[in-house]
């Protein structure tokens, strides 16, 4: 069995997990799952995320507001946010980015509650989960301009862009999408991506892995992704499960 399984990203305050959160909870652990960040969208799961990181030592959660919600961003959002960080369970601000495939929230107010919320975590001293989707040059500006710490979750960029990331000392996590049949482009930014700053994820209940596309995803399932990924990298997937572990350790500041 796998050990030093750190799942970089869930939301296990999702409804589908409703019927069996806290038995499916309690099990991780003997799975060799040893930590996991549960991802905020807005004010509500940042709430949720906190308080299921209360219950269980081995889960933290991230504040924030993604962009599908920005629509809904209030004035008191990002004092909420910075009240959450005060909690030594809450490891960073996220997720937050743009979103351009569903443009559920207008492109400009995505924008604006973005560069908010980057500066708060500057301020904060905190490192920001990223979502990026079909919004990869306005992403890189404004991480350019904000130089946050932090990680471009589920990546979904070239190779190239992968390097500019890089080059601000962020880190990539890739979830089950690199096992996908067809998928060429996130191998071949995988392979790009130094051992030291690379992570995994589950994105769950979403993005989940060969053979198990269909259902329901959950931490358990990361192996399939760490052995995709250690292929590419030419290592053992223990190898390269215990190299993330201690870079989410980095990035999320509980060294």
């Amino acid at each position: 069995m796998y050990q030093n399984i750190f799942d970089t990203h869930a939301h296990y305050d999702d409804e589908r997990f409703d019927g069996d959160r806290e038995a499916l909870l309690d099990a991780l652990p003997a799975k060799g799952v040893v930590a996991v960040v549960n991802a905020a969208s807005d004010m509500k799961t940042s709430a949720s995320g906190l308080a299921l990181a209360r219950a269980y030592d081995y889960f933290y959660c991230a504040a924030g507001v993604h962009p599908h919600e920005a629509g809904s961003f209030a004035p008191g959002d990002l004092d909420a946010i910075a009240g959450y960080a005060r909690d030594p369970k809450v490891v960073a601000v996220g997720e937050i980015g743009l979103d351009y495939h569903y443009d559920f929230s207008p492109r400009d107010v995505q924008q604006q509650v973005f560069e908010a919320q980057l500066g708060l975590a500057n301020d904060l001293g905190m490192p920001v989960i990223i979502h990026d989707r079909e919004a990869h040059a306005d992403t890189l500006a404004l991480l350019r301009k904000y130089r946050p710490k932090g990680i471009l979750h589920c990546f979904s960029g070239s190779a190239e862009m992968a390097g500019e990331i890089l080059k601000l000392g962020m880190y990539l996590a890739f979830g089950g999408a690199v096992t996908f049949k067809n998928a060429k482009k996130p191998a071949e930014a995988a392979a790009a991506v130094p051992l030291d700053r690379l992570l995994v994820e589950t994105d769950c209940p979403y993005m989940t892995p060969e053979p198990f596309r269909g259902r329901r995803c959950d931490s358990s399932l990361i192996p399939h992704t760490a052995e995709r990924l250690a292929a590419i990298k030419g290592i053992s997937a223990q190898e390269l499960l215990d190299i993330t572990c201690q870079n989410a350790r980095s990035v999320y500041q509980l060294d």
